[in-house]
């Protein structure tokens, strides 16, 4: 990876509007004749969310070759906090469709993964700041969190994060592509495949610097990796085609398709690209999903709480868990409930509280309605959470809708909480 950037940055241009209407109308007529459209996305993606690029007019490596600060004006948000932009709500809506087959990415801001990018359709070849994986099984866990060692103590601990598997108690890692580090092997393999089969490949924000990542738009024009052998044709109309939005030129501008070839914030583009598709941008929904997993003996009965991904991998975003009507709070992962004798369902309520990046507030659950008085089993349920009006919507993975979860905010008595142990015995 190349961290560096001139003193003195390019001039950003946008074209005229009518340019970029012109030019959203051919790429749409482009995306519905395409078999195997592709995406390539860098950090111009994410700027309008609040997340600084590189190489722009206020990049980091910028301001850090002309040796300034970023102005106070400038305002940043953290990646955590930053909501994704109409550009990431538009590729998710195309690959949900089946129009976007694949997405690559240099990112590590995770903001595609939050969105709705799924885990199998994108290859974040620069990492993810929220991905940590077992150095032992491969085990992936996504946090809720920063994951990433900050790069001033990679030298001291490497990746390690200093938490442990749940499977094997292997060290874990976080997934952040460093200077002079190699891209992960599957990621950039599966890239290059995609590239490989793509008729039509869109970048989007990226200045195309970066090797090998760079190669991979250049795969789908010409079909090759650099130094596979001589390209039959012309570059630019050996097989497919490479559409760039960017507001600087680009490493790849010489084979990309002129007529899509389009200076604008990706945001301004995609707006008007989807409009001509006829396809509305999705507001952007946090999704979470949760497994509460009942197992009933003859004198104990144990309720346990987690966090997956879409894809069951471990997702960490409850900061904590208490039963109604108890003063006890579970801070540790797994959140297990132990009860003893029997169990009424008017104590089967939780409440769930998160990390709160996005101001969202605690929500009770009523788990009593989804389990049998003597059944064991698991169930899982999908909670939504919309940022612009503050609501959770909660719905059971077996088809019953719990509607509106019940929000409160209060002050309620003391409690007491347990820091060292996952487990309340009642």
């Amino acid at each position: 990876m190349d961290l560096s950037a001139p003193a003195v940055a390019e001039v950003e241009r946008s074209e005229a509007a009518e340019v970029i209407e012109k030019k959203a109308q051919i790429l749409a007529d482009y995306i519905r004749k395409s078999k195997h459209f592709i995406a390539f996305t860098g950090a111009g993606v994410s700027t309008s969310a609040g997340i600084p690029d590189f190489r722009g007019t206020e990049g980091q490596w910028t301001l850090r070759a002309q040796g300034r600060q970023r102005s106070a004006k400038d305002k940043t948000v953290s990646t955590l906090q930053a909501v994704p932009t109409q550009t990431h709500m538009a590729l998710v809506e195309l690959q949900n469709r089946g129009i976007l087959k694949y997405l690559v990415s240099q990112n590590c801001d995770g903001l595609h993964r939050r969105s709705g990018i799924l885990p199998d359709k994108i290859s974040e070849l620069h990492g993810n700041s929220n991905r940590e994986s077992c150095r032992s099984c491969g085990k992936e866990y996504i946090r809720d969190f920063r994951a990433a060692v900050p790069p001033d103590q990679t030298s001291l601990v490497g990746h390690r994060t200093g938490r442990k598997c749940a499977i094997c108690n292997g060290v874990l890692l976080d997934s952040i592509i460093n200077f002079g580090e190699d891209l992960p092997i599957v990621a950039l393999q599966r890239a290059f495949e995609e590239g490989q089969k793509a008729d039509l490949c869109l970048v989007l924000g990226s200045s195309l610097t970066v090797t090998p990542a760079n190669e991979v738009p250049e795969v789908a024009v010409t079909g090759k990796r650099r130094g596979e052998g001589k390209v039959k044709g012309k570059l630019g109309k050996a097989r497919g085609r490479l559409a760039i939005c960017n507001l600087q030129s680009t490493e790849l501008d010489g084979i990309a398709d002129r007529a899509v070839r389009v200076r604008a914030k990706t945001d301004d583009f995609m707006v008007k690209v989807m409009e001509n598709l006829g396809i509305d941008i999705p507001e952007f929904i946090l999704r979470r999903k949760m497994v509460v997993e009942m197992k009933r003996g003859e004198s104990r009965q144990e309720l346990k709480i987690l966090g997956v991904d879409i894809d069951g991998t471990p997702a960490s975003f409850l900061q904590s868990v208490r039963l109604e009507g108890s003063r006890r709070v579970l801070r540790t992962e797994p959140f297990v409930i132990t009860f003893r004798g029997e169990m009424e369902k008017a104590e089967l309520k939780l409440e769930l509280e998160f990390m709160g990046h996005y101001g969202e507030p605690n929500l009770i659950l009523d788990v009593a309605g989804d389990f049998a008085r003597d059944e064991s089993g698991q169930r899982v349920y999908l909670l939504e959470y919309n940022p612009r009006i503050g609501e959770w919507n909660v719905e059971c993975k077996s088809g019953l809708v719990i509607g509106n979860g019940r929000v409160e905010r209060r002050e309620g008595p003391e409690v007491i909480v347990i820091e060292d142990d996952s487990v309340i015995e009642l």
